[in-house]
């Protein structure tokens, strides 16, 4: 049954993308996007909540797998360390949707109220990154600031990659980890 369940999904997106694509994301409808998917849209309602939701389906898989990797990860690890290995440990999943994901990205950096949701989940992924981290030990604002600081990174690694493939998504988030790392260890003048 899930089986079904998750190619009826996988169809429903497919379809949205298509006529997303096709004839943009405002002249879309939940019943068109049904309507290619060969179902009612009473189905549709059944795996989305609305049409932009096709596009976000799958940020539940995300951050399962996320707060998983940060639970298992080496208690000497610090937020920032555990949180980029927590990324890192989600490539092969987001590997695996790049042919969703491409044309998601684009039509999302198409429409302004895409990415105020895009924003949205981002913000709430790094909310439950934060509790997460707060769990292994770090303090309240070690918390937050390494999931806000991460998941801006981790974003913007991710809708490079995305848009250029070379280098890949774990080699741009070693270089942009060794970046924060290198930003953070700076000593300003004020500071001597």
């Amino acid at each position: 049954m899930a089986k079904n369940a998750d190619d009826m999904g996988s169809r429903l997106q497919r379809a949205a993308l298509d006529l997303f694509r096709e004839q943009g994301y405002d002249r879309t409808t939940a019943a068109g996007i049904a309507a290619r998917a060969g179902v009612t849209e009473r189905t549709f309602f059944r795996y989305f909540a609305d049409k932009r939701e096709v596009l976000f389906g799958g940020e539940a898989v995300l951050r399962s797998a996320l707060l998983r990797a940060i639970a298992e990860a080496p208690e000497q690890l610090g937020p920032l360390d555990t949180l980029f290995r927590s990324f890192q440990s989600v490539g092969s999943l987001l590997e695996n949707n790049r042919p969703f994901s491409v044309p998601r990205q684009e039509i999302i950096s198409a429409t302004p109220a895409l990415q105020e949701r895009e924003q949205a989940k981002l913000a709430a992924l790094a909310d439950a990154l934060a509790v997460a981290l707060k769990a292994r030990g770090a303090t309240e604002l070690q918390s937050v600031l390494a999931a806000r600081t991460g998941m801006a990174a981790f974003a913007m690694a991710t809708v490079a990659w995305l848009e250029h493939p070379q280098p890949g998504l774990a080699d741009r988030l070693d270089l942009i980890l060794l970046e924060l790392k290198t930003m953070f260890a700076a000593v300003s003048p004020a500071d001597e």
